[in-house]
């Protein structure tokens, strides 16, 4: 689904719709199901990339923040990195390795020929990637506290809206907004909306 397709002229609305015509507890999961069904508009099948990314990091920032020993925090981290980074690598820039070696194999005579695929790229992996790894790495460095809960963390990683406006969200203030209530002040009240 793109930004200005007609599909999503009707997507958004619905969308905003029922946000605000439900209740503050199931808010989050008309924003999580809404940006998984706009992944999957793309392809259904990266859906599978969004959801392991998702997981990745948020079994690697918690491992990371129970523990005290460096050296296991540290290879944590780079096992998140290499994880996230690997399938991004794949989809982008493998085909882009492959012909540059294979031009290099050529102008020296070798025989061997690495492989090219013919992919479709998944829509914002890059940016999920980097999303999910700013969170896993502001938790390393203790910028930031780990979100227990899995489905407000898989929420800040494929949150659809920002995909559009970017750039990349800071874990500390995205997170927490889907923590918050929405507050509608009015000249005679300051109503919470639940």
């Amino acid at each position: 689904m793109l930004f200005n397709s007609l599909q999503f002229i009707f997507f958004f609305p619905v969308v905003v719709t029922l946000y605000f015509a439900l209740n503050q507890k199931y808010r989050w999961k008309v924003l999580l199901i809404a940006s998984y069904y706009f992944y999957m508009c793309w392809n259904y099948k990266f859906v599978l990339l969004l959801f392991t990314a998702t997981i990745i990091c948020y079994s690697g920032a918690i491992w990371i923040s129970r523990s005290k020993k460096k050296l296991f925090r540290n290879g944590i981290l780079l096992l998140t990195i290499v994880l996230m980074l690997g399938p991004l690598f794949f989809f982008k820039y493998f085909n882009f390795f492959s012909y540059s070696l294979n031009s290099v194999f050529q102008k020296v005579h070798v025989l061997y020929q690495l492989p090219s695929f013919d992919l479709l790229l998944p829509v914002g992996i890059s940016f999920y990637t980097f999303q999910a790894l700013g969170y896993t790495i502001d938790v390393f460095r203790e910028n930031v506290k780990p979100e227990y809960h899995f489905g407000r963390f898989a929420l800040f990683v494929a949150f659809f809206p920002q995909l559009l406006a970017g750039p990349i969200g800071r874990a500390e203030s995205l997170i927490l907004s889907f923590h918050r209530r929405l507050v509608l002040i009015t000249k005679t009240s300051v109503r919470e909306w639940h």
